[in-house]
Parts: C-alpha cells; structure tokens; sequence
C-alpha cells in the first residue's frame, strides 16, 4: 500500500537533520566558536533524531505494510520534473535504520576517541555532512537526489580519510620502506584521500553516463517511474545489442563505490582517517551505497528483461553473470590477502570488500534466474544481500571500534605489538569474541544465518566453480579472525614495545562496540523474527508477487560446510596460542616465503594498477611533452633558420639576374591564380 504524505519534511527529516546539524557546525566555525562539547552534542543529536525519524518509518513499512512517499507538492527543477523528498519503500526504511543507529553509535564512540583532537571541530562537521548523504542516497525518490548523496559521501569520504592531512607517520597504512614490484606500499592520509576519491570517480563517471542515459530514453529521473517503464527502456536497448554494456557502466558507480575488483584498493588505503571514520565507511556509509545500488535496481533489471523480450532476457544474465565473477574474485583474493596481514585495522579492511563481495555475489547469483523466469530466486538473493549487509554492519562497526581502541592503548596499528588484552579488557575481550565468531560465521550468531542464505543461492545457480571459490573463503575467514583475536588478547607481544597501561576502555567508547557485538548474538538467537523483518521488507521493495525466505535450509552442505569452519577457527587458535613459529616456517621454504609475499603485497595488483595507468599516462604525458618540445624547435627554430637561410641564397642567386627574378615572380603568380580559379 502506497501511502502519500503531504509534510514532506517530516519523513524527509531522516537526511535532513543531520545535513541540519552539518550547517549548524559551519556557521559555528564561522563565527570562531571552537567548544567542543558542542560540536559533540549537535553532531550526535542530529543523528539520533535520524535514527529515531527511520525506526518509526520501518514500523510503517513493516507493520503497517505502507510505501511512504513524502515529497515536495511543486517540482525543484520543473524542468526535469524533479521533487524534493522521501521514498521508503522495504529496502530504504530498512537501510535507513541501519546507517542511521550505526551512525549514531560511532559518533558516541567518537566523542571520546577524537578529544581534543586538533581538528575536532572539522571533524564532526564532515561526520554529520557523510551521515546526512548517506541517508539522502539511500531514501532518495529519484536519481537526481540519489546522485548528490552519492557525491556527498564521496566528499566527506576525502575528508575524513585525509583528516590527519599532516601525514605524521602513525597515521600511515602499510610498513614504512616496503615496495612491491619497486613500487611503494605505504600511504600517508593525504595520499589515501586522493586514492579513495580517484577510484570512485572511475566508476562514479560510468553512474552519471547511466542515469542521464536514461533519462532520454525513459523520460524521467523517478526511481518508481523508471522501474515500471523498464520493459520498454531495456527493450530498446537489447534490440540494439547495447543492454549488458549499459547495465555495466549504469552500475559501475557501485562496483567502485563498493570496492570490487579491481577498485577495492581505494578502501584498502582508507585506514590512514580516524578509526571511527574506518567504521562508518566500512559498516554503515560509502561502501555499503554500492550495495545498495545493486540492491535497489537489480530486482528492476530482473523484472524489465523478462518484460521486454528474450533478448534482453539473454543480454542480463551475461550481466549478472559478470558481476557475480567480479564479486567472486573479490570475495578470495581479499580472504586471502587478510590472512597474512600484521596490521590490525588493515586485516578488516580486507575483511570488508570480502563481504561486500559476498553481498554483490548473492544479488549477482539471484540475476541469473532470469532465464526461468525464477522470481522467487530474485527475492531470495535480495533477502540474503540484505541478510549479509546487516551482519556484516554490526559486527564489523564492533570490530572496528574495538580496533580504534587498541590502537589508542598501544600506539601502534601493527598487532606484533599488541597482545595479552584479555588479562586487562575484559568487556572488550567479550566483545571482540563475539563480533569476531559472527564475522566467522559461527552458529547461532548472524553472520552464520547471512553466509548460509548467500552460499544457498549462489549452489543454486549451478556454476560450479563460483560456488568452490566462496566456500573457500569462508574457511580463510575464519582463519584470519581466529589469528587476530588470538594474537590481540590471548597471546603476548611477538615484539617488545614501550610500556603500556593497558586498561578497559572509557564507557563512550566501551558501550557502542558492547551494545554492537551483544546485537550481533541476539540478532542470530532470534533470528526468526530478524529473518522474518527482513523477509517483509524485501517482498514491499520488490512488489512481486514473491516471498523470500529467510530459513537456512540445514542440509548435508551447510553441516559438513559449519563443523570445517568451527575446525579450521580452531586449529589456528591453537596453535597460536602454542606460539608456532610460523615464520621459521616460511624461511626453511622458498616457495611458501614467495606465496606469502605475494599475498602481503595484496596480489601485487596495487603495482599493476600504477603501472598501467598512472605511470602509464605518466609515460604518454613525457612522450607527449617531448613531441611538443619538437613541434616547438621546428616551428620555432628550424623554419626560421631554414627560411633564413633559403633568404641568403635565393638573394645570392638573383644577384644582378633581374629578369630570372620577374620570371620566377610570374610563375608563382600564375600558380596562385590557377589554383583560386579552380577552388572557387
């Protein structure tokens, strides 16, 4: 039931308070005001009545079964036949619940972590200007203010990643000296800033290709109008043989803002900002846009092909068949490069575009029934994108924040020099157990129900070797995450620091990852009624007849699949605990010393990226620039001397020979007036 309200700012307060709360700040700035407890206090506030604005549009969707559509009575640009306001459908209200209450509890956590900070005040300014974009995006009525929250938090994003811009060393990602391929593997903040905003520019120029694209063939910038219209507008492309490219770059924007390969690099250096900043990019802001996209438009390309012909029906699946291959090699190479990593912040960030993989690789795998004609499949593979986007948010807002703390305890990102928490932290000790075994994917927490619903429908999707290589990573999860909690907070250091007083955190910082990591746990145990939430809000989002489900089917797969990853997050406990000497290994093997390299130097993709492109470019730019020297001394240099010198020797020859002179004068008259006369 689609319900039309006429105050469009009350539903529309969700992304303008904090947008609110972000000018506020800036005119505080303005007029020198530099207390800190107040730029805490709006910062915060604004987001909590966001949070407070969502949670009572998802009673609506989910209990009262509404589509709340809250905007503007006249247009904003008449034009384009543009309004200001609110969509909340299952899928906005859902997402916008998450990234505002997320939101709000890292901005708690922040209060603390960035005191007295030297630029605190810039700081809270961009945290509430991100949040407010992100909520803009994700509740957006049409593709116009879809497109600004999209660039809003790419914006705050450069900011926030480039907060310390003085580039102090602590603040860098990566060994300080180390190269791959004579290329440097370590970045400043500055230098991350710039990577994150180059690498989603990539994909943000395919975005604004796409949806202007579509405005000329569907005639409108509606979110609800281009999805009914999608038959006709994909019809047309796929009769043309355009379709699959269109999808591509239409949805480009996505895969970069989501960090598929090969733009998850960008996020890989963002761990130079704020740890709470690593958080909100990572669980509830920026990447999880690119979910999102894929989330909002897939069920509409699934809907249009099958409405348009079996040509676009054919030209979608090689869509989505792409996607999922992207999504599945981001999904390994980043499980593997996160089991080798010693940098605390660093291994989560690997963590992050593997998920994000899994999350595009179910959509992805739900695409591919587009064949059959298998709404049912669609509906699934959304519920379980959705299901994974949710567990993954709040288990890894916990691990980050905890991170954040860890860091601030021992000074340093690298784990080699944190160890033996558990004997001083015990709240965050359980805290971090318990974020850790749902990243795991461990029963009964949900990241388990999400990993199952994700690896069901990609096993249902046939592709045998896609199936193989999620599977795969799943045990390499549960690899890393048992290696970090272990060597955190159960094993001392394996390098000899300055002396810590290791103590628990503060309670602004302790009670955000607390209350995550409980949630974690409490939103698996009851996970029928998570499920079944989930499970309503889909079905409003797709308005097809359909209804996903949300129950793990526990099957032979998932039995054999669960006992491996308890196994697996074992033994690897176990035998850091016993301190087995894993380097002594690597060095009495060649091979195994060379694997781990490549691995520690993330695939060398990093190098290849620069090589191919920067330096590259950089190479056509000198090639370019001397070509120009040479245009340059030719028509600057040569010519004239030439012509200097022609002038001597052409005044040496007609020396005292007048009559060859007036001949040569008619000759070259002639020519010229031949050619004029033949011209005209």
């Amino acid at each position: 039931m689609i319900t039309v309200y006429s105050n469009w700012f009350e539903w529309s307060s969700i992304w303008l308070s904090p947008f609110i709360g972000a000018g506020i700040l800036a005119l505080l700035w303005l007029f020198n005001v530099r207390n800190e407890k107040v730029y805490n206090i709006i910062s915060v506030l604004s987001i909590f009545i966001s949070s407070i604005v969502s949670s009572v549009a998802l009673y609506d969707v989910l209990i009262k079964h509404e589509i709340i559509v809250a905007e503007t009575s006249t247009y904003w640009v008449s034009l384009l036949k543009i309004k200001v306001g609110t969509y909340l459908d299952g899928l906005g209200a859902i997402m916008s619940t998450i990234v505002s209450w997320l939101s709000f509890l890292i901005a708690v956590y922040s209060v603390e972590y960035m005191k007295k900070d030297w630029g605190v005040q810039r700081y809270f300014f961009f945290i509430s200007f991100f949040v407010g974009s992100m909520l803009l995006l994700v509740t957006a009525s049409n593709m116009i203010l879809m497109f600004i929250g999209w660039e809003g938090t790419g914006l705050a994003s450069y900011a926030l990643i480039g907060h310390w811009y003085t580039d102090e060393e602590e603040y860098w990602v990566g060994v300080p000296g180390r190269k791959a391929l004579g290329l440097p593997m370590y970045f400043e903040p500055s230098t991350s800033g710039i990577r994150a905003i180059l690498f989603t520019r990539v994909g943000d120029v395919g975005f604004l290709v796409g949806f202007t694209s579509l405005f000329f063939i569907a005639n409108s910038f509606s979110i609800p109008t281009i999805a009914s219209t999608a038959g006709t507008w994909m019809g047309l492309l796929a009769s043309k043989g355009m379709l699959t490219a269109f999808l591509l770059i239409f949805t480009l924007g996505a895969l970069a803002k989501s960090a598929q390969f090969p733009f998850h690099e960008w996020l890989v250096t963002a761990m130079t900002g704020p740890t709470p900043v690593s958080a909100l990019i990572h669980a509830a802001t920026m990447v999880k846009a690119g979910v999102y996209y894929i989330l909002r438009f897939a069920p509409i390309f699934f809907i249009g092909a099958i409405a348009a012909s079996s040509l676009a029906v054919s030209q979608t699946q090689e869509y989505f068949y792409i996607v999922a291959g992207l999504a599945v090699t981001t999904v390994f190479i980043m499980a593997t490069m996160a089991i080798v990593s010693n940098e605390f912040k660093l291994i989560l960030a690997y963590s992050t575009a593997e998920y994000l993989g899994y999350m595009i690789l179910a959509v992805a795998a739900g695409g591919l029934f587009v064949v059959t004609h298998n709404y049912t499949a669609m509906a699934d593979a959304e519920l379980a994108g959705i299901a994974m986007l949710l567990a993954h948010a709040i288990f890894k807002a916990a691990l980050f924040l905890i991170a954040g703390y860890a860091l601030h305890a021992t000074d340093s990102r690298f784990i080699d020099y944190m160890g033996n928490f558990s004997k001083y932290m015990k709240v965050t000790t359980i805290s971090m157990w318990l974020a850790g075994l749902s990243l795991a994917a461990i029963p009964p927490f949900s990241g388990f129900f999400a990993k199952e619903l994700v690896l069901e429908n990609v096993a249902k999707t046939g592709y045998l070797g896609i199936y193989i290589f999620a599977v795969l990573a799943v045990f390499f999860t549960a690899a890393y995450i048992s290696r970090l909690i272990i060597r955190v907070f159960h094993s001392p250091p394996y390098q000899e620091s300055k002396e810590h007083h290791l103590h628990e955190a503060p309670i602004l910082m302790l009670a955000p990852y607390t209350i995550l990591a409980l949630a974690a746990l409490v939103l698996g145990i009851l996970w029928f009624y998570t499920g079944k939430g989930l499970e309503i809000g889909i079905f409003e989002t797709l308005g097809i007849q359909a209804s996903p489900a949300f129950n793990v089917v526990v099957d032979a797969s998932t039995i054999i699949i669960t006992t491996l990853i308890v196994i697996d997050f074992a033994i690897i406990a176990y035998l850091y605990i016993r301190r087995y000497n894993f380097m002594a290994m690597l060095d009495r093997s060649s091979v195994l010393k060379s694997l781990h390299t490549f691995l520690y130097d993330r695939w060398f993709i990093n190098s290849a990226l620069y090589y191919l492109f920067l330096y590259s470019f950089m190479g056509l730019s000198w090639l370019m620039g001397v070509i120009n020297t040479a245009i340059d001394l030719f028509y600057h240099y040569v010519i004239p001397k030439a012509g200097e010198l022609a002038s001597k020797g052409l005044r040496a020859f007609f020396r005292g020979r007048t009559d060859y002179l007036i001949a040569l004068y008619i000759i070259m008259a002639s020519i010229v007036i031949l050619i004029v006369f033949f011209g005209w």
